[in-house]
């Protein structure tokens, strides 16, 4: 069994090898939402160039939520066979090629290489916290909040980027879409000292303690599993279709993409400060029922038709998506004892939760092809965050999903 190493230090005064692990996390991190986002703000010239309907449009955002499904579950198992830094380094070079493959032909290679890409961020979402909670125990709300900072920073930058690309190069929306695969492959450079060292970060071990008891008989396990999948729910359906409502509203299509992106920097202060301060509660109900608060104020805001409001309503999305992110990924280390647990139970979140996610951009499009307006669609946000609070107060306890002995 390979050694692994803890950093126990409360502050950020860590030796290089931690440093140099930390800034592998975020080089991941970079890569995990930006193939993602960068879709949305193009998703017209998509339908336009390849012929598609509104309702398999969506489902370019719902693949790789599919594989998140599909994968989550041996994620675990895999990292723990092979080690967890060659499993992360592998799919990163998966993403390279998944990016790739999908901007590089029609719509059956597009299809493939969106799946290809969500099986590999499948490994980033998975082991992230468990990483974070093996190597930094004792900074666990500090590091959530780096790593999902970096996500959102990247996804907001994807999404402001991705129209002016499209529209400045002859390929277009390829192109837009393909230029993320260099950020991938620069991640895979970063990451390569992990693998070339020992220790391979395994999830396993003498510290990691026993093998959890199966999640799904924990009522916790479900609510942390429900939360994370509606959270995602929202932030998907936002991904692929509010850029299309705000233009079928007038708005172009570059200004749409930036106001999504007001969405992913205004997430940025809340993915860094909420895993910190939650960190430090007991119990964070009073903490999702406040973010309820600010995701009615901004996605109600989008039935009305007032486009000078409309940067009002991306900031409250960006704060309580921003928000709900950080704190979802935070109850994987939070609700777990040991990192084997926080792995087992980040899985299990990810593939349920990311199944039940699918099913967003799919009925938010659908809906507007069945009455030909959003309005619709628009209830479907609200129906998901009366939701969202409902499994985030079960989350929120202060329980483990594996009582010790003490509890």
């Amino acid at each position: 069994m390979e050694e692994t190493h803890t950093y126990r230090s409360k502050r950020l005064r860590l030796p290089p090898g931690a440093w140099l692990l930390l800034i592998g996390v975020i080089a991941i991190a970079f890569t995990l939402r930006s193939p993602l986002t960068s879709v949305g703000p193009v998703i017209s010239r998509i339908m336009e160039d390849l012929g598609i309907s509104s309702t398999i449009a969506g489902f370019l955002t719902t693949i790789p939520l599919l594989a998140f499904a599909l994968v989550s579950p041996v994620v675990p198992k895999i990292a723990d066979r092979i080690g967890m830094a060659r499993s992360l380094f592998i799919a990163l070079l998966l993403l390279v090629v998944g990016i790739f493959i999908r901007s590089a032909g029609g719509t059956g290679m597009l299809i493939t290489g969106t799946f290809l890409l969500g099986v590999a961020i499948s490994f980033g979402n998975v082991l992230l916290p468990s990483l974070v909670k093996m190597n930094f125990p004792l900074q666990v709300g500090l590091m959530t909040g780096v790593y999902t900072v970096s996500m959102n920073l990247s996804a907001g930058i994807a999404a402001g980027l991705s129209a002016p690309i499209a529209n400045s190069v002859a390929v277009g929306w390829r192109a837009s879409l393909g230029i993320w695969a260099l950020l991938a492959a620069v991640a895979a450079i970063i990451w390569l000292p992990q693998v070339k060292k020992r220790p391979v970060l395994e999830v396993s071990g003498p510290s990691a303690g026993p093998a959890p008891r199966p999640l799904w008989k924990s009522p916790l396990a479900w609510g942390v599993t429900f939360f994370m999948g509606l959270q995602s729910v929202m932030f998907y359906t936002t991904a692929a279709w509010v850029p299309e409502v705000l233009m079928s509203r007038g708005m172009d299509e570059s200004a749409a993409g930036w106001m999504f992106s007001l969405v992913q920097f205004s997430q940025i202060p809340f993915t860094f400060i909420i895993p910190i301060v939650a960190g430090r509660m007991k119990d964070q109900r009073l903490l999702v029922a406040i973010i309820t608060v600010f995701y009615i104020s901004g996605y109600g805001g989008l039935f009305v038709n007032n486009m000078a409001l409309t940067p009002l309503w991306m900031v409250l999305m960006g704060v309580s998506g921003g928000a709900s992110f950080g704190l979802a990924m935070l109850f994987f280390a939070l609700r777990t004892n040991t990192p084997a647990e926080a792995a087992s139970l980040s899985g299990m979140a990810q593939s349920l939760g990311y199944l039940l996610a699918a099913a967003g951009p799919v009925l938010f499009g659908a809906f507007h092809d069945m009455t030909g307006a959003w309005n619709a669609s628009i209830w479907l946000f609200i129906v998901t965050i009366i939701l969202l609070f409902l499994s985030g107060q079960m989350a929120a306890r202060n329980e483990k999903t594996v009582p010790t002995a003490e509890q």
